[in-house]
C-alpha cells in the first residue's frame, strides 16, 4: 500500500513540513517565545521557545503522520480499502500540521484571532470529513470503529460504519455551532457531545449483534482468520502499547513532578525551574517586596502549567500582565517590582513563601544601602 501510494506520502511529508519554511522566512519577525497552546477559553496558556515553535512542532508532526501510515499500511485487511479512505488519513496531519502552525504564527505576529471559535470550527470539520469517509470504509483493524462486533462481522461493520458516518456529520456541524455558546458552559458541552459521537454507533453495533443473534445469523469472519490476523499484528500492537504507555508515564512525571528552586546569592536571586526557563534578579534592582496570603494567579498568557507548578506570564484584573513561578495549590507569594514589571514568586508553602519574603527584604535593603 505504501509502495503504490509513494507520491501521494512524499507529497503529504512535505506538506507537513513545509511550515518550517514559513517560520525561517519570517524567522527575525518571530518572538523568541511563541504561543503554542490555547485553553477553551481563547487564552493562551502555554509557550515554547521560537526554534520549537518552527522546527519541532512540524517534525513532532512528520512523526506521527509515519507513525500512523506504516501500521495501517501493515494491516493485511487494507490491501483492499477504498483508495479515497486511504487518501483521507494521508492528509489529515498535513492539514492539522497546516492549521496549528498558521494559528502560532498568526498569534506571533500580530494577528488578533478567536482562537476558541477557529479551534471549534477546526474540530467540527474534521468530523463531517472523516464522517462522509466512515461509509466508505472497509471492514480492518486499524481505520474506523474497531469494537468487538464490528470486528467479528462484516455487515455489523457496513451498517455501523453507515449509521456512524450521518452521526459524525450531524456532531460536526453541531461543534461548529458550539462557537456561540457561552465560554463557562463550553467544556462541558463538549465532554458530552464527544462520548455521544462515541457511544451511539458502539451501541448501534452492539444492538446490530443482538438482533442477528436473535435472527440465528452468523458473524461472517472466520475464527482462523482472526487468529492469523492476530500473529501478524502481535509485534506491531505490542510496540503501539509500549509507546502509549510511555507517553501516558511521560505525562504523569510532567504533571506530578518538577521543582521551583530559590537560590539567594550574594548579589542575585535564581530561580531555577523544572521545564521551564531560569530567571535571575538582582537585588539592587528590586524597586518593592510585598507579601500576600490568597493571591489570585488569574490566567496564563503563556508559559507552563501543571496541578503542581504554574509559570510563565500570567494576567489578573489586579496587576495587569506580570510573571509568576509558584506551586499551584500554594496561593502565598512575594511580590517583587522591578522596572515598572510584576514578578511573583511562591514557595510550596505559606510558611516557605514567607521566609522568601523576609530573607529578599533584608538582602534588598542590604543592596540598596551599599549603592
Amino acid at each position: 500500500m505504501m509502495r503504490n501510494n509513494k507520491w501521494k506520502l512524499i507529497a503529504s511529508s512535505i506538506a507537513i513540513l513545509a511550515p518550517v519554511i514559513f517560520g525561517l522566512v519570517f524567522w527575525n519577525r518571530l518572538p523568541e517565545s511563541m504561543n503554542v497552546h490555547w485553553g477553551m477559553n481563547g487564552e493562551a496558556d502555554g509557550s515554547a521557545s521560537k526554534a520549537f515553535a518552527v522546527f519541532f512542532i512540524p517534525c513532532m508532526l512528520l512523526a506521527v503522520h509515519w507513525f500512523c501510515i506504516f501500521f495501517t499500511a501493515k494491516d493485511p485487511k487494507n490491501k483492499g480499502q477504498n483508495k479515497k479512505v486511504f487518501s483521507m488519513v494521508l492528509w489529515i496531519t498535513p492539514m492539522i500540521s497546516a492549521f496549528s502552525s498558521g494559528l502560532i504564527y498568526s498569534m506571533a505576529l500580530g494577528v488578533d484571532l478567536r482562537m476558541e471559535s477557529l479551534m471549534l470550527v477546526m474540530m467540527g470539520s474534521m468530523f463531517v470529513l472523516i464522517g462522509n469517509y466512515l461509509p466508505k470504509c472497509r471492514q480492518n483493524h486499524t481505520i474506523g470503529i474497531k469494537i468487538k462486533w464490528t470486528l467479528e462481522d462484516e455487515e455489523n461493520w457496513n451498517a455501523t460504519h453507515r449509521m456512524a458516518g450521518w452521526v459524525w456529520v450531524i456532531g460536526g456541524l453541531l461543534l461548529c455551532f458550539c462557537i456561540f455558546l457561552p465560554a463557562l458552559i463550553l467544556p462541558w458541552v463538549l465532554i458530552v457531545l464527544m462520548a455521544v459521537l462515541a457511544l451511539i454507533p458502539t451501541l448501534y453495533s452492539y444492538r446490530f449483534y443482538k438482533k442477528q443473534r436473535k435472527a440465528g445469523k452468523t458473524p461472517t469472519a472466520s475464527t482462523e482468520e482472526s487468529e492469523e490476523y492476530t500473529k501478524k499484528m502481535r509485534v506491531p500492537s505490542i510496540a503501539v502499547l509500549i509507546f502509549v504507555v510511555l507517553m501516558l508515564i511521560g505525562s504523569a512525571v510532567i504533571c506530578f513532578t518538577g521543582n521551583i528552586e530559590m537560590i539567594k546569592g550574594e548579589d542575585a536571586l535564581t530561580v531555577k525551574a523544572s521545564y521551564y526557563e531560569d530567571l535571575t534578579v538582582r537585588y539592587e534592582d528590586i524597586d518593592a517586596l510585598e507579601y500576600r496570603e490568597n493571591f489570585e494567579f488569574g490566567s496564563r498568557a503563556y508559559g507552563f502549567g501543571t496541578p503542581r507548578l504554574s509559570m510563565g506570564t500570567f494576567e489578573n484584573k489586579e496587576l495587569g500582565k506580570y510573571t509568576l513561578y509558584a506551586y499551584t495549590d500554594c496561593k502565598s507569594c512575594v511580590l517583587l517590582k522591578i522596572d515598572e514589571k510584576v514578578l511573583v514568586l511562591g514557595c510550596e508553602s505559606a510558611q516557605d513563601s514567607r521566609a522568601l519574603y523576609e530573607a529578599l527584604l533584608e538582602l534588598t535593603e542590604t543592596a540598596q544601602d551599599s549603592k
